[in-house]
C-alpha cells in the first residue's frame, strides 16, 4: 500500500491502524518559523475524539498528540514534523468473529482480494480511526494559514441526517458548537437526537449524513487551471475521508437543474472591489478561488458496523449471516465534521504555498488606475 500521502508542496502522510499501538502523520513542506505546540493541535483533536457523547462510538481514546520532530522551541524548523497518537482502548476480541468472514459494506473483502491479507481488528487501515492523524496534520495546516492568511476561517457542520435536512431559515452559526451534531439548526438537532436514539436502541441500525464545510476569507487566486484545480483537490480530499460517497462544490448536483441565466454569478465592481451577486460556484471558477466563501458538501454513508444480521460469506465461500459487535458510531457523519475542517485546511495551506511559488502573489489589476 504505497499511496498514503496527500498534497503537493504541503504534504502529509498518515500511518497506523485502528488497533495497533499508535497512529500518526508526517507533515512535510511546512514553512519554518510557524508557531506550533501540542496544545494547539489537541484543541482540534478533542473535537473529533470518540466517546464524548452517547451519539458516537463509546471507545475511550484521549487522542493525545505528541510532536516528535520538526518543531524546536515552539516553532517549525522546515523539516518533517512527526505526529504520534497512541491507541489506548483497543478491544480486538470484539472482532474475533469476523477474522474469517467479511462485513457487508466494509473494505474487508476488497482489502483481502487485493492484498491477500487484512487486519480484521476494527478494519485496520480502513478504519475511521485513521482520521485522527488527519486532524492532527490539519492542526499544523491551520497554523500555517493563521500565519500567512489570518483572515481565513473554516467551519463545518451537519446539514442532513438520513432524510431530514436542516431548515436554513433557522441557521445559527453560534448553535453549531452547542449540540452533539455540529448542527446550525437547534430544532433539527433535537429531532436528530430522537431519531438516532431510536436507531441505536431499537432498530440496531445506523444512518447517513451530509456535511457542509465553508472557508471564508480565502484569497483570490488559489488553484490553477486543468490539473491543478482547487476544487479538484478539495473533492479528492473530502472523498478520501472514510465512508464518503459523494462530494459537491457550490450548487453541486443541483446545478444540473438550473439554467445558465440562473447559475452564473453576476459580477460587479463597487467601491474599488469585485463583488458577486450570488455564489452558485462555491467560491471557485476555473479551478481558481474567487475570494468568495468556498462551500463544499459531502455525503457520508450509514455506518456498516451494525447489530442487524446481513448476508455475507466466509473466506472459503460458504454463506453466513454477519452481526458486527463492538463500539461503533450510529452516524459516523458526526465525527466527520472536524475531519472536513482539517482536510479543507490542508488543501488551502497547500494551494497557498503553491500560489506563492508560482506567482509570488502577482495579480491582474481590475478597475481604474
Amino acid at each position: 500500500m504505497s499511496i498514503n500521502t496527500f498534497g503537493h508542496l504541503f504534504r502529509f502522510t498518515t500511518w497506523g491502524e485502528s488497533h495497533g499501538p499508535a497512529l500518526g502523520a508526517v507533515v512535510d513542506g511546512c514553512p519554518p518559523g510557524i508557531a506550533v505546540d501540542a496544545a494547539m493541535l489537541q484543541h482540534w483533536l478533542d473535537k473529533r475524539k470518540p466517546g464524548q457523547n452517547r451519539n458516537t462510538t463509546q471507545r475511550q481514546e484521549p487522542d493525545a498528540v505528541e510532536i516528535l520532530s520538526g518543531v524546536f522551541e515552539g516553532k517549525t524548523t522546515g523539516t518533517p514534523i512527526q505526529l504520534l497518537i497512541r491507541n489506548t482502548d483497543q478491544r480486538s476480541k470484539d472482532y474475533g468473529d469476523i477474522a474469517t468472514s467479511f462485513r457487508p459494506g466494509h473494505a474487508d473483502i476488497t482489502y483481502y482480494q487485493k492484498y491477500g491479507i487484512r487486519d480484521y481488528r476494527g478494519g485496520g487501515r480502513s478504519s475511521a480511526r485513521e482520521t485522527a492523524a488527519r486532524v492532527a496534520a490539519g492542526g499544523i495546516a491551520r497554523e500555517v494559514l493563521k500565519a500567512l492568511a489570518p483572515q481565513v476561517k473554516i467551519t463545518a457542520y451537519m446539514v442532513q441526517m438520513g432524510s431530514r435536512a436542516i431548515d436554513r431559515t433557522r441557521f445559527d452559526w453560534d448553535e453549531i458548537a452547542r449540540n452533539d451534531f455540529w448542527c446550525p439548526d437547534a430544532e433539527t438537532a433535537v429531532l436528530w437526537n430522537d431519531t438516532l436514539d431510536h436507531l441505536r436502541r431499537k432498530d440496531h441500525d445506523s444512518v447517513g449524513a451530509m456535511i457542509e464545510v465553508v472557508a471564508s476569507g480565502v484569497p483570490v487566486g488559489l488553484g490553477a487551471p486543468i490539473y491543478g484545480k482547487l476544487d479538484s483537490d478539495l473533492a479528492s480530499a473530502m472523498m478520501s475521508i472514510n465512508a464518503v460517497k459523494g462530494v459537491e462544490i457550490g450548487e453541486g448536483m443541483a446545478a444540473a437543474a438550473l439554467r445558465g441565466s440562473e447559475n452564473a454569478d453576476g459580477i460587479y465592481y463597487e467601491d474599488g472591489e469585485i463583488r458577486y451577486g450570488s455564489n452558485h460556484a462555491g467560491g471557485i471558477l476555473g479551478g481558481i478561488s474567487t475570494g468568495q466563501d468556498i462551500v463544499v458538501r459531502f455525503a457520508v454513508k450509514p455506518t456498516s458496523s451494525i447489530l442487524t444480521p446481513r448476508q455475507s460469506i466466509q473466506i472459503d465461500g460458504t454463506p453466513l449471516e454477519v452481526i458486527t459487535k463492538g463500539r461503533h458510531d450510529p452516524c459516523v457523519g458526526i465525527r466527520a465534521v472536524p475531519v472536513a475542517e482539517a482536510m479543507m485546511a490542508l488543501v488551502l495551506a497547500d494551494h497557498l504555498l503553491l500560489d506563492r511559488g508560482q506567482t509570488g502573489g502577482v495579480r491582474g489589476h481590475i478597475g481604474a488606475d
